[in-house]
C-alpha cells in the first residue's frame, strides 16, 4: 500500500454538517425564545446595560464628528438667529417689565388667599439638565436618547420637557444614557386639561405616517367643547405629570355625523425636530406626600363593636326604668 493511500483524507460525504435549512431552523428557534424571554421576563436587560455601558465611549467619540461637521454648518445661521432671537428677547422683556408689578401684586393675593383657605403650598418638582444626544434608529417609533442614566438618578417614567413645553417621557433607563419616548409615539398617552374649557381628556400619539408629528385626543364626543387653537396642558391626574404643563395645540377638529366622536388633531407645542437641551422631572407620585392608610380590618370591626354596644346600652325596653347614675 503506498504511502499516498494511507494520508488519503475521508470521503466529503463524512464532512458533510447540518444543512443550512436546518440551521436556519435551529437559529430561528433561539432567536424567537430569545425575544419572547426578553419580552416577558426581562432576562437580557442585564445583558443590554452591560454592552450599553462597554459601548457607551465608542458611541460618544462616533457621535463628536457629527456634531463637529453640524455645528459648523450651522455656524452662521445659529450666529443670525441668536442675533434675531436677542432682539426679540429685549422687546419681550420691555413688555414683561410692565407686568411685573402686576405680577408681584397677584402673587402676593394669591398667597394671602392660600393661608385664608388654609391651602397646601405648591409642590416643587426636582429637575435635572440633560442633553440630547441622538435619535433612537427605529424607524417605527420616535425616541431620542440623552447623556443622563441611573448614575445621575433618573427614573424611569419621569417626565422629559424643554423650553416650550413637554417632550416625552423617560421609558428605559441605563446607567449612563436614557431613553425618552416622544409624545407623537404611537404608544405614548398623557393627561390633558382644555385651559380654556377646563375639560378632561387623554391625548395619544397619531401612529398615521402622513402626520407623524401630530398628536390626537380620543374618545371625545362629536358635541365636545373644543376649537381650533385651543392650549392643552397636563392635568396632573396621572400622578406623574405635574398640571399647568404646555403639551399641545388643537389644530383640527373633523366632527362627523355617522359617528359619534370627534377626531380632533393636536400639534405639539415642545421642540420635537433639534431639542438639544432638556429638564427631566422628578415623578409626582415620588415628589407628593403619602395619603393616609385606610384603618386595618381589625380595629375598625373593634370600633364598629364598641359603637354597637354603646347604642345598646342606651336603648331601654319598654317597662324598664333608667338607671340611676
Amino acid at each position: 500500500m503506498t504511502m499516498g493511500t494511507l494520508e488519503r483524507s475521508a470521503p466529503s460525504m463524512f464532512k458533510q454538517g447540518p444543512s443550512p435549512l436546518s440551521q436556519l431552523v435551529v437559529y430561528s428557534a433561539v432567536a424567537l425564545f430569545l425575544m419572547v424571554a426578553d419580552v416577558r421576563f426581562q432576562v437580557v436587560e442585564p445583558v443590554r446595560q452591560v454592552v450599553s455601558t462597554v459601548l457607551y465611549p465608542v458611541q460618544w467619540a462616533m457621535v463628536q464628528p457629527m456634531r463637529f461637521f453640524a455645528g459648523g454648518i450651522t455656524y452662521f445661521d445659529d450666529l443670525e438667529t441668536a442675533q434675531t432671537e436677542a432682539r426679540d428677547a429685549q422687546q419681550a422683556m420691555l413688555a414683561m417689565a410692565q407686568r411685573a408689578t402686576q405680577s408681584d401684586q397677584l402673587l402676593q393675593e394669591n398667597e394671602q388667599l392660600r393661608q385664608l383657605l388654609a391651602l397646601r403650598d405648591r409642590v416643587t418638582v426636582p429637575a435635572k439638565a440633560a442633553q440630547v444626544i441622538y435619535d433612537t434608529p427605529d424607524p417605527y417609533t420616535r425616541r431620542v436618547v440623552i447623556d443622563k442614566g441611573q448614575v445621575a438618578g433618573l427614573l424611569a417614567g419621569s417626565p422629559v420637557i424643554d423650553e416650550r413645553g413637554v417632550l416625552g417621557q423617560v421609558t428605559r433607563v441605563q446607567p449612563f444614557l436614557s431613553e425618552v419616548r416622544l409624545l407623537v409615539d404611537r404608544d405614548q398617552a398623557i393627561p390633558v386639561l382644555n385651559q380654556r374649557t377646563g375639560e378632561r381628556s387623554v391625548a395619544y400619539g397619531d401612529p398615521s405616517s402622513l402626520r407623524s408629528d401630530g398628536m390626537e385626543l380620543r374618545f371625545m364626543p362629536s358635541n365636545a367643547d373644543v376649537k381650533e387653537g385651543d392650549l392643552l396642558t397636563t392635568s396632573g391626574v396621572d400622578g406623574v405629570y405635574p398640571s399647568g404643563l404646555p403639551v399641545a395645540k388643537v389644530t383640527k377638529v373633523d366632527r362627523r355625523a355617522e359617528s359619534a366622536f370627534a377626531r380632533i388633531y393636536c400639534e405639539p407645542v415642545a421642540r420635537l425636530q433639534g431639542a438639544r437641551h432638556v429638564m427631566v422631572l422628578t415623578p409626582m407620585d415620588k415628589v407628593l406626600p403619602d395619603t393616609p392608610h385606610a384603618p386595618e380590618p381589625a380595629a375598625a370591626a373593634k370600633r364598629d363593636d364598641k359603637s354597637a354596644s354603646r347604642r345598646s346600652s342606651d336603648v331601654r325596653l319598654p317597662g324598664q326604668k333608667e338607671a340611676k347614675p
